[in-house]
């Protein structure tokens, strides 16, 4: 039995794994189709975009209704600053 629930903890767990934010440094893309598509594969609905500080500003919010703010380089595409919460 304890080897059954062993082989099924992956499988539990891979959904969660499937949808995890970006990470800084991740490139998302320099315009915001690329950057949407990008962030909803992460499990991440934009809402609206911003310019903000010379960056791009993604305001998403993920499956768990988690609110995230994820800077964008406009330059290079890759996600330099993410913050999570109200």
């Amino acid at each position: 039995m304890t080897r059954r629930i062993l082989l099924a903890l992956p499988l539990a767990l891979a959904p969660g794994l499937a949808f995890a934010m970006p990470s800084v440094g991740d490139v998302v893309g320099t315009n915001p189709e690329d950057a949407t598509a990008a962030l909803a594969e992460a499990g991440c609905t934009v809402n609206e975009f911003e310019a903000e500080d010379g960056q791009i500003e993604a305001k998403c919010i993920d499956a768990e209704k988690v609110r995230h703010e994820v800077y964008i380089d406009p330059k290079s595409g890759a996600v330099t600053k993410i913050k999570t919460g109200d």
